[in-house]
């Protein structure tokens, strides 16, 4: 099964890094189904937006967006980004989540998600520190000038050093 990851790595040759992630999500079934659109994504992949437009695709049954349109618009991105940041060294995965509702949406919403590269380089030292450990990356979903917040997503990411997950997991398996 060819992945995603494979995907990218092939079209990174004939296009930029951005360009090919800004695609691959676009085009890609799981998250068309969200209705939503990547709309930008840094050359260096510090910053991303999306735009989730409000459509009969994404309206509930009082006629206002979807909450798991609003959640799955905005999942994949503060692991996938922090990936690709971060490099092959380290292992990320989604660990939890949480939605806060704070008002109904009848128009279109947007996001943005942002590392620094501050934060980049104190995820690496603490994986090198303590091995492993987790974050919580926090994204609001907006009217277009950002005066309005109608929900906010709290992803919790696990981050660990490679070397050390691998051996976790083989000492795992092996009490197994």
């Amino acid at each position: 099964m060819i992945t995603y990851q494979k995907l990218a790595k092939l079209a990174s040759r004939f296009m930029s890094k951005s360009t090919v992630m800004k695609y691959g999500f676009n085009l890609s079934p799981m998250y068309r189904r969200t209705s939503a659109k990547v709309t930008y994504i840094s050359k260096d992949f510090l910053t991303i937006k999306i735009k989730l437009p409000y459509s009969y695709k994404n309206a509930n049954y009082v006629n206002t967006i979807f909450g798991g349109s609003m959640f799955s618009a905005v999942d994949p991105f503060p692991m996938t980004q922090l990936m690709n940041l971060i490099g092959d060294d380290y292992v990320v995965w989604d660990k939890a989540a949480e939605i806060f509702f704070r008002r109904p949406a009848k128009e279109d919403l947007y996001a943005e998600f942002t590392y620094t590269l501050e934060e980049l380089n104190e995820i690496k030292q603490k994986a090198n520190d303590n091995n492993e450990f987790e974050i919580t990356k926090s994204t609001q979903l907006t009217n277009k000038d950002k005066s309005i917040v109608f929900c906010e997503v709290r992803k919790r990411v696990y981050i660990a050093n490679k070397t050390f997950f691998k051996n976790k997991r083989a000492k795992k398996l092996v009490k197994n």
